[in-house]
């Protein structure tokens, strides 16, 4: 499940999923339904492969999302489909999208960063939910 939240002049993004691994891959999505207004036009023509390790599991989150928007912002990848697996406060991944082309994919927000404020990841009654603020 993914769900936005506002946050004053941010917007935030709640993951609930039954397993780590799970959420990681519904964050990543979740990240890109803030960027692109319609992420159903994104094609998994492209993958990438990400390895990540972090002190705790919100860090990992952090980061995780950190370097997708990095992908954005550096090379105008846009993802769509994600293979997470986490194990302990390492993940390896691999996500497949396609190169941002404006006239198939409108923008929804400019997210500018991935922000420590209100950074939670807990197991739940139903597996593990997480709270991530991005700034917009």
């Amino acid at each position: 499940m993914i769900e936005l939240f506002d946050h004053t002049a941010d917007l935030g993004l709640r993951v609930q999923a039954a397993t780590l691994s799970e959420l990681f891959a519904e964050a990543g999505r979740g990240l890109f339904q803030i960027i692109v207004a319609q992420l159903d036009t994104v094609r998994a023509e492209e993958q990438k492969s990400f390895a990540l390790e972090a002190e705790s599991l919100e860090y990992l989150l952090f980061d995780w999302l950190s370097e997708l928007l990095y992908a954005f912002d550096a090379q105008r990848m846009l993802f769509c489909r994600f293979e997470v697996e986490v194990e302990g406060c390492r993940l390896s991944a691999q996500a497949w999208g396609e190169p941002y082309d404006p006239a198939r994919h409108p923008l929804a927000h400019e997210v500018k960063a991935i922000t420590y404020h209100g950074l939670r990841l807990q197991q739940s009654p139903e597996g593990y939910l997480a709270e991530v603020i991005v700034d917009i």
